[in-house]
C-alpha cells in the first residue's frame, strides 16, 4: 500500500512536491459518515491510507508530469540493471532555472508491504546514480537498511544480511550488475536477493497508464483469451464492457495474416512474417447479433475492434483487465486523463469500486488525473482524496490537497468552489472574442 511519493527536480517539479495518501484527520458531512470508513484503508490505530486520490489542474499546470515522474521511478527500477541508457532516457530536470538544471533529480515512496513499512529513494543524473537509499519500520523505528553515495554503499547487516556481502561490489571492478549507472536495490535483487526482491517487485508492481491502449494491456487481453483457464476472466471483462452498456456480445482474438500486412511494410519484415519471426500486435475481434426487418436474429457480425468500435469503448476494453488485476491483487494504478472519452457516469462507478470495502477486498489503491468536477462530491471523495496541481509564474509546478485549504467546509460544493477557483489550478483565460474579431 502507497503512503506517499515525492519527486523533485523532474519536468515541471523544482521544489520537493508530496503526493500523500496518508489520510487526514477529518470527518465528512452528516449523511455522508460512510465515506470515512469506505474510503480508507485501516492499517494501525494511527495510520489510516485512501483508497484513491483525484488530481485536478488547468492545462499544462503539471497533472501529466506527476504520472510521468512515477513511470520514470518505476521504470528506473525495472530496467536500470539491464538498460544502460534508462537514465538518459527518463532523467529531466527543471530547466527553468539555473539552481537545478545541473542538480539531481529526486525520487521517493513510501509504501506497506507485507507488514513492514518502506522508505526507498534515490537521486539520479542523466548518467549516474547520485545516490540512494532503503530506509524500513520492522518494528517500532525506522532503521536504515542501506546508505548509497556513487558507489559507495553501506549495509546494515542487522536487517539486510543479503546485500552486505555485494557492499563491496565496486571495488572489485566494473561489473555487469551494479555500476555507477544502476541501482544497487535492484542490483542485490538481480543477485538473488529475496527481500530487495520483494521490495523492488511492489514497485515494479504499480500499475501506469499514461496512453489510451498500452502494448503491454493488449498483451494481458491476449493471454486471457488464449488461456482456455481464463474464461472466467474473460466473462468478467464481458460483464464490464456490458455494465458499461457498450452492446458488445463477445470478443475474441483477431487472427492476421500475410495479406493483412501494408504495402509499405519493408521487405525485411515481410520475410521476417513468413519465417515467423516478426508477428502483427495483438489485436481482437467484437462480437454483435445482427437482425432482419422484423427484429429476428438471423447471425452475427464480427469486426476489428479498433476499426469498428468507438475511442471510448475501446478505452473500457483496454481499461477493464488492468482494473480487474489492481483489484483482485490489491495492487496501486496511476491513471492520466481518467475521464478522456469516458461518461461521466462511468467514472464515478469506476472511482466507488476502490472506494467500496466490498468491491476492493484487497486494498488497491487508485490514483487518476481529471477534469471531471463531477467527481467533486462529498458522497464521492473526501477532502484529502483532493489534490490541486498548480504552476507559478516561474513555471514550477506545486501539490496542494484540498484538506489544506482554510475554511473549507465538510458540506462545501466542492465543484461549484474549483470552478470558481477558490481552490487555484485553474486556467485564467483571456479575451478569446478578440481574437476572432475583425
Amino acid at each position: 500500500m502507497l503512503l506517499e511519493f515525492c519527486v523533485a527536480n523532474f519536468r515541471s517539479f523544482k521544489e520537493m512536491q508530496t503526493l500523500s495518501l496518508v489520510a487526514a484527520p477529518i470527518t465528512s458531512k452528516r449523511g455522508y459518515k460512510y465515506v470515512d470508513t469506505e474510503n480508507l484503508i485501516s492499517v494501525s490505530d494511527k495510520l489510516k491510507l485512501l483508497k484513491s486520490k483525484a488530481i485536478y489542474g488547468a492545462n499544462a499546470s503539471g497533472k501529466s508530469n506527476l504520472v510521468k515522474a512515477i513511470f520514470a521511478m518505476v521504470m528506473i527500477v525495472k530496467r536500470s540493471v539491464a538498460d544502460e541508457d534508462i537514465l538518459k532516457k527518463l532523467v529531466e530536470p527543471f530547466q527553468l532555472s539555473i539552481e537545478t538544471e545541473n542538480e539531481p533529480t529526486f525520487f521517493q515512496l513510501v509504501f506497506s508491504h507485507k507488514g513492514t513499512q518502506y522508505r526507498y529513494g534515490f537521486e539520479v543524473s542523466n548518467h549516474s546514480v547520485v545516490s540512494e537509499w532503503l530506509f524500513g519500520i520492522p518494528k517500532r523505528v525506522e532503521v536504515p537498511f542501506f546508505l548509497r553515495e556513487g558507489m559507495d554503499v553501506d549495509v546494515n547487516e542487522r536487517v539486510f544480511k543479503e546485500a552486505k556481502k555485494f557492499e563491496k561490489l565496486s571495488i572489485k571492478g566494473d561489473n555487469e550488475i551494479f555500476r555507477p549507472n544502476s541501482l544497487f536495490l535492484t542490483s542485490v535483487a538481480a543477485l538473488g536477493g529475496k527481500i530487495s526482491e520483494d521490495i523492488a517487485g511492489f514497485i515494479k508492481g504499480i500499475g501506469i497508464l499514461s496512453g489510451l491502449f498500452a502494448p503491454e494491456i493488449k498483451d494481458l487481453i491476449k493471454e486471457i483469451v488464449s488461456d482456455s483457464q481464463n474464461e472466467k476472466d474473460k466473462k468478467r471483462i464481458l460483464d464490464f464492457l456490458s455494465s458499461a452498456d457498450t452492446g458488445i456480445e463477445d470478443f475474441g482474438l483477431l487472427e492476421k495474416n500475410e495479406d493483412d500486412l501494408s504495402n509499405d511494410l519493408p521487405e525485411e519484415l515481410r520475410s521476417l512474417f513468413k519465417t515467423g519471426k516478426f508477428s502483427f500486435p495483438a489485436s481482437f475481434y467484437s462480437k454483435r447479433s445482427k437482425y432482419d426487418n422484423e427484429d429476428n436474429e438471423i447471425g452475427e457480425v464480427r469486426e476489428d475492434f479498433d476499426d469498428w468500435e468507438s475511442e471510448g469503448t475501446k478505452k473500457i476494453f483496454y481499461l477493464s483487465p488492468l482494473l480487474m488485476n489492481t483489484l483482485d491483487e490489491g495492487k496501486v494504478l496511476f491513471i492520466d486523463e481518467f475521464d478522456a472519452r469516458l461518461h461521466p457516469r462511468l467514472t464515478r462507478k469506476i472511482v466507488a469500486l476502490f472506494n467500496s470495502s466490498s468491491s476492493n477486498k484487497n486494498n488497491a489503491q487508485l490514483i487518476f488525473v481529471t477534469h471531471d468536477t463531477g467527481l467533486l462530491k462529498a458522497d464521492l471523495l473526501r477532502r484529502d482524496q483532493i489534490c490541486f496541481v498548480d504552476k507559478n509564474r516561474f513555471g514550477a509546478s506545486k501539490l496542494t490537497t484540498l484538506v489544506e485549504f482554510k475554511g473549507v467546509r465538510n458540506d462545501a460544493s466542492f465543484e461549484k468552489e474549483y470552478l470558481e477557483g477558490q481552490y487555484g489550478a485553474v486556467p485564467f483565460l483571456g479575451d478569446f472574442e478578440s481574437i476572432f474579431q475583425n
